[in-house]
């Protein structure tokens, strides 16, 4: 990959599945900029005072956009349930001419599932998790299977995990290395 190759790599899936430990892993291995939606959601409550609703995407948007075009990959860390946002996120890398990947982080097994959601605590300020009822109420479109990559990360460690997210991408050059993710969580 190089500054005139960017990519943006979209995370998909329901919360507790392991889409921000996996995001952080990949933007931290490809040296990528990191766009968090939690984040900024969160933002604009706190700073604006905003009843949240897409403010937070489409402001995403943007931002990403703005990195493509320095020729710096993004990698989106999203719940991305619709199939508007994920349609948007795709205009976002074909206006930037840069390549689009979308990955779909799921966690099969429903009581490890549940275990992820209920034990976690935010990592944003101020940012209420949902609870396990609300994950499972949650709207989420199914994508349709040349959509995405989708990695199933049930009983799986976050090394093995982040293993197989390389291989399924296929990130030439992107291996495991010495920074272990050892320790950490899927949630």
């Amino acid at each position: 990959m190089t500054a005139t190759n960017p990519m943006l790599l979209i995370f998909s899936g329901l919360p507790g599945a392991g889409k921000t430990t996996l995001a952080r892993l990949l933007a931290r291995r490809l040296r990528a900029s990191y766009l968090r939606i939690d984040t900024i959601e969160q933002g604009l409550r706190d700073l604006c005072g905003l009843d949240v609703q897409g403010e937070g995407y489409r402001l995403s948007y943007r931002i990403a956009q703005d990195n493509l075009l320095l020729g710096m990959s993004v990698v989106a860390d999203c719940c991305n349930p619709i199939a508007l946002t994920r349609r948007e996120w795709t205009r976002v890398a074909e206006d930037s001419g840069a390549e689009c990947r979308n990955i779909e982080i799921v966690c099969s097994d429903r009581e490890e599932h549940r275990r992820r959601v209920e034990g976690r605590a935010s990592t944003v300020p101020g940012l209420v998790l949902p609870t396990w009822k609300e994950v499972r109420e949650r709207d989420y479109d199914p994508w349709e299977r040349a959509e995405a990559v989708r990695l199933d990360t049930a009983g799986r460690s976050v090394d093995q995990s982040f293993a197989d997210l390389l291989a399924l991408l296929k990130l030439e050059g992107i291996g495991p290395d010495s920074d272990s993710a050892e320790g950490q969580c899927l949630a």
